[in-house]
């Protein structure tokens, strides 16, 4: 079994087992990855080749001294060599925008 070779993306991520010939798959392709870094959890796979990733943070609040539970649910390129599914913890990176929503691509799946 021959492996093919897999770009460096220049992130610290795990190259995916299977290979694809998608163009703008970060490891099989051309696409470059630029900008900030998330893991999420996906809640939705509906649409093809696109994933929705949600993550939760913290934001304080200076008048009460206290923090409030906020989160973000972003639209993220589904390579199909990483084929995420709905409840995947996911790594997600930005990248340049590839439609009218997504900027961010699927990285890397880190547990089911």
């Amino acid at each position: 079994m021959v492996k093919q070779k897999v770009r460096n993306i220049g992130i610290e991520a795990k190259p995916p087992e299977k290979t694809c010939k998608d163009v703008k798959c970060p490891w099989h392709g051309k696409l470059p990855i630029r900008g900030r870094v998330f893991v999420g959890k996906v809640v939705s796979d509906k649409a093809s080749k696109t994933v929705i990733v949600r993550w939760d943070y913290h934001h304080y609040i200076p008048k009460y001294e206290r923090y409030e539970r906020r989160h973000t649910k972003v639209a993220a390129y589904n390579p199909e060599c990483i084929n995420a599914k709905e409840g995947d913890i996911v790594k997600i990176a930005e990248c340049r925008p590839l439609s009218k929503t997504k900027k961010f691509v699927v990285i890397e799946k880190v547990k089911k």
